[in-house]
């Protein structure tokens, strides 16, 4: 019979227990190899120069969209109460906050109106009409200032008396078909005008797809589209609902239309039907709360993704600088940082104009 040969267990003593419980202390001089004390991580960060050479993500002024408020008045700026440090600008002051972003390095702004109430309706109409707000400062800015990037909205919200992205049937329900022929009449009044990029932030089903037809059909193939391919139905819009005029105006909300904030696989399947829509660029809203979202949308389906950093975040920020808990500069520029990381292509943000001076200025 053959026996096995075992060798003998040695017996712990208090020497080897010592090792296994705390290796580190009997690590051989230099360290072993991919473990501290050869690997110290700290080395990288020690001095500013060598952080910025090892930095993966960097911030700068051509990630910036700056969203602005219009008024038709003569009154050049009106404070928005909720959004400290924001206004509501008149077509002369709006022409002077596009040069100001032009001399920031900002390349793109982002209008919306404030619709005079008696102008407002159940169908939008204003929204179409050629010499509403929107057109007029579009043509003002593109005339003075016409490098800049205009990108314009495409929603009804502003224009409606129900305070709705759409059209609104006597049962308070949202007309998908009807509210996308209103939509393509807009966007073309928007392109006539100048606009360089039209942004449908509605979420009507198919809208992209039609509106792409409409501009391509009128001779606007080179107007581009940054859909509002993925955005919630958040608590997030207040303030600019304040700046806009419809916390007055809206019946009921907006959940049959935006998306839940539980989904982000959905937001997968809206994002890649609008690509195939013909969308050139596509945006997640609000931004912070859903960059799990945008990581997904940046890497999944490689197209450039924006997001929108939201009038709620903005001021959240703000009154917490204002009332001396938060450093603004720093929670401002980290903030921002986190949406580059996250895969962002552009960032449309209430800061811009103070980012890029940050950035400009080197901080």
């Amino acid at each position: 019979m053959t026996t096995s040969r075992q060798r003998p267990i040695a017996k712990s003593s208090p020497a080897t227990s010592r090792v296994i419980a705390s290796p580190a202390r009997e690590t051989p001089a230099g360290g072993a190899p991919g473990m501290y004390p050869t690997v110290r991580m700290r080395r990288n960060r020690k001095a500013p120069w060598s952080r910025r050479l090892v930095a993966e993500h960097v911030l700068s002024t051509s990630d910036l969209v700056w969203p602005i408020f219009l008024i038709d008045s003569s009154t050049r700026r009106v404070p928005v109460d909720h959004m400290p440090d924001v206004d509501r600008v008149n077509i002369e002051e709006a022409v002077r906050e596009a040069e100001r972003a032009m001399s920031l390095g900002i390349p793109a702004i982002a209008p919306f109106p404030n619709v005079d109430m008696k102008l407002r309706d159940a169908t939008g109409s204003e929204a179409t009409r050629p010499s509403n707000l929107m057109c007029r400062a579009v043509r003002a800015i593109k005339s003075a200032v016409p490098e800049i990037g205009i990108i314009t909205d495409a929603a009804l919200d502003p224009y409606t008396s129900h305070g709705h992205d759409g059209v609104l049937d006597e049962r308070h329900r949202i007309l998908n078909d009807e509210s996308i022929e209103v939509l393509k009449l807009q966007a073309l009044a928007l392109a006539d005008a100048g606009a360089d990029c039209i942004a449908p932030s509605d979420m009507m089903d198919g809208r992209v797809g039609a509106i792409r037809a409409a501009l391509d059909k009128a001779g606007h193939q080179d107007v581009q589209i940054l859909s509002y391919a993925a955005k919630y139905a958040s608590g997030f819009y207040g303030p600019f609902r304040d700046a806009i005029g419809t916390n007055a105006t809206l019946i009921g909300d907006k959940r049959t239309y935006q998306m839940d904030p539980a989904n982000s696989d959905e937001a997968i399947r809206e994002v890649a039907l609008d690509i195939a829509e013909g969308a050139d660029m596509v945006m997640v809203k609000p931004g912070m709360p859903y960059l799990d979202v945008v990581r997904r949308v940046a890497t999944e389906l490689k197209v450039p993704t924006f997001a929108y950093q939201v009038s709620g975040e903005y001021s959240m920020l703000m009154a917490a600088a204002r009332n001396g808990w938060l450093d603004r500069d720093r929670v401002m520029m980290e903030s921002l940082m986190a949406f580059k990381r996250a895969g962002c292509a552009g960032i449309l943000t209430y800061f811009a104009p103070a980012a890029a001076k940050l950035i400009k200025a080197g901080g």
